[in-house]
C-alpha cells in the first residue's frame, strides 16, 4: 500500500528537493477558512512527529472558523498554529514569501546573500553566499543577528527576519552582529539581486595549489545544473591524482544533487536514509556509476548544511574521502515545500535522514575525520590552514596511505 501511495504522489506532483525539502504542488482553490483548514489536514497527516510537539492537534481545526474573513486572517491564523509545532523549518509561506522561495530554486533571488536559521533560539547565519554582498561585508557562519535595521530579534520567526531583510535592490540594511568573544558590530549591506552559483575552481588566496590537484569549490547543491557541472569537471580531472572538494558553508541545496554527485564517487553501498512518522525508512544507494576512483578531501566547517552533510555523510561512512575541517551545522530534517491556493505555500518537515551508517546529524552535524580550526587571525591573514591541511593529506592519500589510517 506505502509504496502505491508513494507512486501516486509522483504523478500527482512535481517534487524537488530543496535544503532537504520536496515540493508538491496542490491546485485545488479554498476560501480563507478552508485555506487554514488545509495547512492543518496537511500538517496532520505529513508532519515527521507524530504527537506534533505532545499536544491535541484537533483543538487547531476550528479555532479560528468565526474570525477567518480574508486571506491576511487565515496567513495569522495558520502561523499561530504552526508555531506550537516548535520546528524551526516548518513554516508558511504568503505569496511574496512562495515566489521569493521558488525563485531560490530557479537560482536567482533579491537581499544580501544569507542562509539564515534558529538555532537555540537565536536568529544565526548558516552561512554567506559565495561572492555576495553579505560575504563581501564579512558576515560569517554562525554569527547571530541581534538587531534587522534597529529592531530586535529576540523571538523573531526566521520568515520574519528574512522579509525584513530582503528588499529593493541598491538599498541598504542594517544588522547588529555578534561573533562568538567579540562585541556586537553593526554591518550596513546593500541589497542586490543574487545570482546563485554553484561551482568554482577559484583557488583561494595565498594558497598554493599542486596542479596535478583538482579543486572544486561548491557553494550550494540549488542549481539544477550543478551535477552535469559536477560530472564535467571530474571527466576532465582524468590525469589529475586527486580532487579537493569544498563545501564550507555550503548550506545545502537540491538533495537529488546531493544523491547524485555522491554516487560519482561510489561503485556500491548507501548513500542516505530517510525516516518518515510512521518510521518508515527508505535507503538510496549507489548506482554502480562511478566516474572516478581517485582520491578525495572534503572541506566542511559549520556553515556546511543539510545536502553537503548528506555528501560528506556519504562520503565519510564509505570511506570514500577523508573528511576536513570543523563540525557541520546540523540539519538532518526533510521538508516537503506544498503549494496552497491564492499562491502561498506551507513547508512540512516531514522525515529526517541518516547517513549510511544509520548516524542521525540532526542538532550535532558531521565530524571531520580531521579536525582543524580556521581561527580568526588566520581569516585576517589569509591563512587557509584547513585547505593547505586538505592537499597535505592528498598528497598521502596519491602516495598509498589509506582513509583509515587518517
Amino acid at each position: 500500500m506505502r509504496k502505491l501511495m508513494k507512486k501516486s504522489l509522483i504523478f500527482v506532483g512535481t517534487f524537488v528537493l530543496l535544503f532537504g525539502c520536496v515540493i508538491h504542488n496542490n491546485v485545488m482553490a479554498y476560501s480563507p477558512v478552508d485555506l487554514y483548514d488545509q495547512v492543518w489536514r496537511l500538517v496532520n497527516v505529513k508532519f515527521v512527529d507524530q504527537t506534533n510537539n505532545s499536544q491535541d492537534w484537533q483543538k487547531w481545526r476550528h479555532k479560528y472558523d468565526d474570525k477567518i474573513q480574508t486571506n491576511e486572517d487565515a496567513y495569522v491564523a495558520i502561523n499561530t498554529m504552526i508555531a506550537s509545532l516548535n520546528d524551526p523549518y516548518t513554516k508558511f509561506l504568503d505569496p511574496k514569501e512562495f515566489a521569493e522561495e521558488t525563485s531560490s530554486i530557479k537560482g536567482s533571488l533579491k537581499g544580501i546573500g544569507i542562509q539564515i536559521a534558529v538555532k537555540d533560539g537565536k536568529l544565526t547565519v548558516i552561512a554567506p553566499i559565495e561572492d555576495t554582498p553579505a560575504e563581501k561585508a564579512g558576515l560569517k557562519a554562525d554569527d547571530e543577528i541581534l538587531e534587522i535595521d534597529g529592531k530586535s530579534t529576540k523571538g523573531i520567526t526566521v520568515d520574519k527576519a528574512a522579509d525584513q531583510i530582503r528588499g529593493k535592490e541598491g538599498t541598504q540594511v542594517s544588522l547588529l552582529i555578534k561573533r562568538k568573544d567579540q562585541a556586537p558590530k553593526l554591518y550596513n549591506i546593500t541589497r542586490a539581486n543574487i545570482e546563485i552559483k554553484s561551482i568554482s575552481q577559484k583557488i583561494p588566496e595565498n594558497v598554493k595549489m599542486p596542479s596535478d590537484i583538482s579543486y572544486i569549490r561548491l557553494s550550494s547543491f540549488i542549481s539544477r545544473n550543478a551535477g552535469t557541472e559536477f560530472r564535467s569537471i571530474l571527466e576532465q580531472g582524468y590525469n589529475k591524482k586527486g580532487f579537493i572538494i569544498d563545501l564550507r558553508s555550503n548550506p545545502g541545496g537540491l538533495l537529488s544533487n546531493a544523491i547524485y554527485i555522491s554516487d560519482m564517487f561510489l561503485n556500491e553501498g548507501v548513500i542516505v536514509s530517510t525516516v518518515d512518522r510512521d518510521g518508515y525508512r527508505e535507503t538510496q544507494n549507489a548506482t554502480k556509476g562511478v566516474v572516478t576512483r581517485k582520491p578525495v578531501v572534503v572541506l566542511i566547517n559549520k556553515g556546511s548544511a543539510s545536502a553537503s552533510e548528506i555528501f560528506s555523510g556519504a562520503m565519510k561512512d564509505n570511506g570514500r574521502a577523508v573528511i576536513v575541517g570543523e563540525q557541520s551545522f546540523g540539519k538532518g530534517l526533510v521538508q516537503e515545500i506544498n503549494k496552497l491556493p491564492y499562491e502561498a505555500g506551507v513547508n512540512i518537515t516531514i522525515q529526517k535522514y541518516l547517513t549510511p551508517n544509520g548516524t542521525d546529524i540532526n542538532k550535532k552535524g558531521i565530524t571531520p575525520d580531521v579536525v582543524v580550526k580556521l581561527t580568526e587571525e588566520d581569516i585576517k591573514n589569509k591563512n587557509d590552514v584547513q585547505l593547505k591541511k586538505a592537499i597535505e593529506i592528498l598528497e598521502q592519500l596519491s602516495a598509498g596511505k589509506t582513509v583509515a589510517s587518517f
